[in-house]
């Protein structure tokens, strides 16, 4: 393992950046714990000449915790559940995906 696996694995391994989360695969009956660090920046997108300022809801999440996760799946971070709306991405060293997500009501 690189010396920059070895700190973003102690990254998320920081219970001070990172929050508890359950990955529930679609089409899967069992979940998977794993710790993610969540970010909520706006976002801006056009609609016509107007620019609109919305929420919007990212996390960060080990690939190697998560290693199949798609878009479908479900997230859920203490009473939210959240859908993987869109492909996730990985960063440069593959280490990490980040996820966009919306917010939906909880599941049975």
């Amino acid at each position: 393992m690189s010396a920059f696996a070895g700190a973003v694995r102690t990254m998320f391994r920081d219970r001070n950046m990172t929050v508890p989360a359950t990955w529930r695969a679609r089409g899967v009956s069992h979940d998977v714990a794993l710790r993610a660090i969540r970010k909520s920046p706006d976002a801006l997108s056009g609609f016509g000449d107007a620019s609109l300022v919305s929420d919007q809801t990212v996390v960060d999440v080990m690939v190697a915790d998560a290693p199949t996760i798609a878009p479908g799946d479900l997230l859920i971070i203490g009473a939210e559940w959240f859908v993987v709306q869109s492909e996730p991405m990985r960063d440069r060293e593959r280490l990490v995906w980040t996820l966009d997500l919306r917010q939906v009501p909880p599941q049975p």
